[in-house]
């Protein structure tokens, strides 16, 4: 079950701590697009989202965007942000993620993956050993596939919750 705990549980990508993340060593923030960065019917992020993007690279951050959603809909929002991107990317299948971290700089210990999935952010990003970030969804609009996921991720929280494992709604650094 642990498999499906995050290292961080946060409301939004508002409410996170980056300097406390930098200061754990984290440089690189791997992030999951459609209800983490811009609801499921946005083409482009909005003006709050651009202010963070560009704020945490000031900080040093190298910032990334991986998606299950097609280059088609990812492209836009990642040029429009000035950040590189994975499409594509099945998490929480490990392949793509794991291409990338083989050919950058960045050992496991310095990179965070940030997203609203327990199937997919936080399953993908602790098989493969980074830091998981989980983040309520922005909305409960979603793609069919998701709203699938979500059915089981209800049932995995309420035995993480009897377990004492992650209670939803009790965010923690």
């Amino acid at each position: 079950m642990e498999i499906y705990v995050p290292d961080i549980y946060q409301e939004n990508i508002y409410k996170i701590n980056y300097k406390t993340l930098s200061s754990r060593g984290i440089k690189c923030l791997l992030f999951d697009l459609d209800n983490t960065l811009v609801l499921i019917r946005e083409s482009l992020p909005g003006e709050e989202c651009k202010k963070l993007f560009s704020d945490l690279k000031k900080k040093g951050f190298k910032i990334l965007i991986t998606s299950n959603s097609i280059k088609a809909r990812v492209k836009p929002i990642a040029e429009e942000l000035k950040v590189d991107y994975i499409s594509s990317c099945k998490k929480p299948n490990i392949d793509k993620i794991n291409e990338y971290i083989k050919n950058s700089k960045f050992g496991l210990d310095e990179i965070a993956i940030i997203g609203d999935s327990m199937m997919d952010d936080v399953v993908c990003g602790n098989t493969i050993g980074i830091t998981t970030v989980l983040l309520d969804q922005m909305s409960r609009m979603e793609f069919p596939i998701a709203k699938i996921k979500r059915i089981k991720e209800k049932r995995i929280q309420k035995k993480l919750r009897d377990k004492n494992l992650f209670t939803k709604g009790r965010y923690y650094v």
